[in-house]
């Protein structure tokens, strides 16, 4: 069903990429890569400090809510088949481990998670990440289609907006109705699909939100990070594999993305450059009020 909402129910286009995702899985041995760690733990927390990621809670509705870094990821210390391998980790446990919890908590069926987005700190020099980026959008969106029931962009500041002008109408429909872009941080209209506790810290005025501890969601000693890791660690001894984990990441194929996300990462690298030639920008990029989709 995700693969055919995905392909707006093309069946034939929705069969040849279930069978390409089945391939893709097949060939880089995704069903083991839960018993793959990333070692040692240093290079782990590394990963954890640069590719701003982490689960804060869950709605009302029993999605659980992740929160991304998209402004302050650098992605620079490690190299891109670290990253993937960490980010495909973390959608195999959502889907393993999270998601079933999340069912069995709540009493029903939980298929999707939220996403928010967090645009702080976002600069013309993201262009740099962009590769990144659409490396991760091509391995989600056509693996891990439709497990994502809305993405919410919040604390945006202008140079999201002139990119989001020139993206949006490239979107299509079913794709735009998931993103919410929301004025500021978020906090009002996030809080009337989760309780104050599943907040990001980066949304809440008035505390921690999802601080745990002290330690925010994005952190390696988060009990998040910390639960996926260890439990890497087990699928890993449980494999029988003798004497110490070796070091060294999974390279995994990235599959080539479809027109329209090519098409998008086009268009938001042209916008930075535009934007980077402009001398009118060179002023602070202020969040403002952004209308939403």
């Amino acid at each position: 069903m995700r693969f055919l909402k995905a392909r707006e129910w093309n069946v034939p286009k929705a069969h040849k990429m279930l069978m390409d995702c089945l391939n893709w899985r097949l060939q880089n041995e995704i069903d083991s890569v839960l018993a793959k760690p990333i070692v040692p733990s240093d290079l782990y927390r590394s990963i954890r400090e640069t590719l701003l990621v982490g689960l804060t809670g869950y709605s009302k509705q029993g999605q659980p809510v992740y929160a991304f870094g998209v402004g302050l990821s650098t992605f620079d210390k490690a190299s891109v088949h670290y990253y993937l391998q960490s980010h495909i980790q973390m959608n195999e446990y959502r889907d393993r481990v999270v998601l079933p919890g999340a069912s069995n908590m709540f009493g029903k069926q939980v298929n999707t998670c939220l996403k928010i987005m967090d645009m702080t700190g976002l600069k013309l020099s993201a262009l740099n990440q962009i590769k990144m980026l659409s490396t991760i959008t091509a391995v989600d969106d056509l693996n891990y289609p439709e497990k994502t029931e809305t993405y919410y962009i919040v604390n945006a500041p202008y140079v999201f907006s002139a990119c989001w002008k020139v993206v949006k109408p490239l979107l299509q429909e079913r794709t735009k109705k998931k993103i919410k872009v929301l004025y500021g941080p978020g906090r009002d209209e996030l809080l009337k699909v989760m309780d104050h506790e599943a907040l990001p810290h980066f949304c809440n005025r008035e505390g921690s939100g999802s601080l745990s501890d002290g330690v925010d969601c994005y952190s390696y000693d988060h009990p998040f990070h910390q639960q996926l890791y260890n439990f890497v660690k087990q699928q890993a001894l449980s494999q029988d594999i003798v004497g110490p984990l070796k070091q060294g990441s999974m390279h995994v194929h990235v599959p080539v993305p479809d027109i329209e996300d090519a098409k998008i990462a086009e268009t938001i690298e042209s916008e930075l450059h535009k934007l980077r030639e402009g001398n009118g920008l060179s002023r602070s990029f202020n969040r403002i009020n952004i209308e939403g989709p």
